[in-house]
């Protein structure tokens, strides 16, 4: 089902799938990575892991950020912060629309940065984490000014920076360089699935090694073979998909 919801004046287009029910016991909300969308191309990674979750009985909700695939806003406001609050808006649908006892949250890439965060701010609402390929770096780039190949002066950051054919705004890396991505993700004691790429061009594993020293109550999958995409060698995105689902609907 196709929903939208409001956020300061931005409408956030989304997918609920796996429920027809008013009320929910379960749901997983799945954020996707910079310059990406929830998944609309067949293959892509959050719409396997909505086929997988669906079909074991897990309700899902995913959605684009302001600024991509079909939510409002432009492209070029786009920062970590706004996309944190984007997510608060969505855990509100998810608690309140949903009705959902026990809400799940997985991330990809930036993605999975936003979904610690808001985990460490919701440390007694979300009931489990997944950190697919963390882009926590982002920190660390935009602290030595490179993003994707693309350099430019940290100390005097331009309105704008084109990367691959996308503007990204000069606020996105002046807030990116002070962001507290592990001390709030240190807040959230819930149970925790990391999984990574040994051939992540995008974001080196170790993002998600620190995470893991970050999470006392997490598991940390490293994927020979695997890309920032999670995908590569056959049947690692299989992989993926099993430690999702079995994650999720194990009882802890």
């Amino acid at each position: 089902m196709e929903i939208t919801i409001q956020r300061d004046g931005l409408s956030l287009f989304g997918l609920l799938e796996g429920t027809d029910k008013v009320e929910n016991e379960e749901i997983a909300v799945l954020m996707h990575g910079f310059k990406g969308d929830l998944g609309y191309r067949k293959g892509a990674l959050l719409d396997d892991l909505v086929q997988t979750l669906n079909a074991a009985g897990l309700a899902t909700l995913r959605f684009d950020f302001s600024g991509c695939g079909n939510s409002g806003g432009r492209f070029q406001d786009m920062t970590v912060l706004s996309e944190i609050l984007d997510g608060l808006k969505i855990i509100e649908y998810a608690r309140y629309t949903v009705k959902a006892k026990r809400i799940y949250l997985i991330g990809h890439s930036q993605g999975g940065v936003v979904a610690s965060m808001l985990a460490g701010y919701f440390p007694d609402i979300i009931a489990k984490l997944i950190l697919m390929a963390p882009a926590a770096t982002l920190k660390d780039d935009a602290i030595k000014g490179e993003c994707q190949g693309v350099v430019y002066d940290p100390a005097h950051i331009p309105d704008y920076i084109l990367i691959d054919g996308f503007k990204v705004g000069g606020d996105y890396f002046r807030t990116a360089q002070t962001l507290p991505i592990y001390e709030v993700a240190a807040q959230y004691s819930g149970p925790v699935l990391l999984i990574h790429g040994a051939l992540d061009k995008v974001v080196a594993p170790v993002a998600s090694e620190r995470y893991k020293a970050v999470y006392e109550n997490s598991s940390y999958h490293l994927l020979e073979g695997a890309g920032h995409n999670l995908s590569g060698q056959t049947g690692q995105r299989q992989t993926v998909r099993d430690l999702a689902c079995s994650f999720l609907k194990n009882m802890i």
